[in-house]
C-alpha cells in the first residue's frame, strides 16, 4: 500500500481513498480517520509556549463521505496555561463533524505520575487479530491489528494492538497523537455485547483524554461496553503505547434494535 488515508488538494481540502472506508459501508468513512484529521488540524494552530492537547471531543453529526473534505480550526480561548481550540470537518457544504480540544502547558511532573494501568501483554507475543468476513477491507486492512484477548465477533471486553500500514496524509509522517486517534474511535467496533446482525450500537461522539503523548506506531486499545436500559451505552478503553497507558476514551452509544432484525451495510457511523 503506497497511498495514505487522505491526499492533500490544498486550501484545507482533502480527498479521501478508499482505506477510508469503514468495516459497515463502502461509501462511507470509518471515524477513525476523520478524527485524527480534525486533532492535525487542532495541532496545526500556533502556540506561544509548550503545550499538548489533553482532551480532545469529536462530535459525528452525520457519515463522512468518501469524498471531497474540507477542514478548518481556530483558537476560540487564549489562555497562558490552558486554551480551548475547535475545528470542523465539512464534505460538499455539509458539517459532517466538529472537535473541540483543551491544550495544556506541558510541565515536568515525571516525580508524580501514577495510576496508569498495567502494560498491555507485547505486540509481539500477540497473533494477527481476525474480523468477520462480510466487514469492508477499506480502513481494517490499511491498519495491521494483533489480538491481546476477547475477540470482536464475542460478547464481552477486548484488547487489540493496531499500527496505521498507510500515513494519514500523503507525503507526511503522522504526529503521535493523529496515531492514537487513528485508532481511538474503535472501541465500540472492538468490544460490544449485542448480536451485530440483530441490534445497532451507534457512537455520536469519541471524547479522549492524554495522559501523554504515545511513543512508536503500535496504539493498544483496551475497551468494554456497559449497555443501560433506555436504549443507551458507552464504550469505554484505555489507550495504550508499547510502555504503558497513555490515556482513555469514551463513546457515547445509541443501542437499538434492528427495525427489520436483518443484517443491514451500515452498523455505524463509525
Amino acid at each position: 500500500m503506497s497511498e495514505a488515508f487522505y491526499l492533500p488538494r490544498g486550501e484545507g481540502r482533502y480527498l479521501p481513498t478508499e482505506h477510508t472506508a469503514g468495516p459497515w459501508s463502502p461509501d462511507s468513512q470509518h471515524f477513525g480517520p476523520p478524527s485524527a484529521l480534525l486533532v492535525r488540524e487542532l495541532e496545526s494552530i500556533p502556540a506561544a509556549r509548550e503545550m499538548l492537547l489533553g482532551r480532545v471531543t469529536v462530535e459525528i453529526l452525520g457519515p463522512a463521505p468518501l469524498t471531497e473534505l474540507t477542514v478548518r480550526a481556530g483558537l476560540e480561548r487564549p489562555g497562558r496555561s490552558v486554551e480551548l481550540l475547535s475545528a470542523e470537518l465539512a464534505a460538499g457544504g455539509r458539517v459532517v463533524a466538529k472537535a473541540s480540544g483543551w491544550r495544556f502547558a506541558t510541565s515536568d511532573t515525571t516525580e508524580v505520575a501514577e495510576g496508569s494501568a498495567a502494560p498491555l501483554a507485547p505486540v509481539e507475543d500477540c497473533p494477527p487479530a481476525d474480523w468477520p468476513a462480510t466487514w469492508n477491507d477499506g480502513y481494517l486492512k490499511a491498519m495491521e491489528w494483533r489480538k491481546i484477548s476477547g475477540r470482536v465477533t464475542d460478547p464481552g471486553p477486548a484488547a487489540v494492538w493496531a499500527r496505521q500500514r498507510v500515513p494519514l496524509v500523503d507525503g507526511e509522517k503522522p504526529s503521535p497523537l493523529q496515531r492514537l486517534f487513528t485508532v481511538a474511535d474503535s472501541g465500540n467496533g472492538t468490544s460490544n455485547r449485542l448480536d451485530m446482525r440483530e441490534w445497532l450500537f451507534i457512537n455520536a461522539e469519541l471524547t479522549v483524554h492524554v495522559h501523554r503523548e504515545p511513543v512508536g506506531e503500535w496504539i493498544g486499545l483496551d475497551a468494554d461496553t456497559v449497555l443501560g436500559p433506555q436504549g443507551l451505552g458507552t464504550a469505554t478503553s484505555r489507550l495504550h503505547d508499547t510502555t504503558g497507558q497513555v490515556g482513555t476514551g469514551a463513546q457515547a452509544l445509541l443501542v437499538r434494535a434492528r427495525p427489520d432484525g436483518r443484517p443491514a451495510a451500515g452498523q455505524s457511523r463509525s
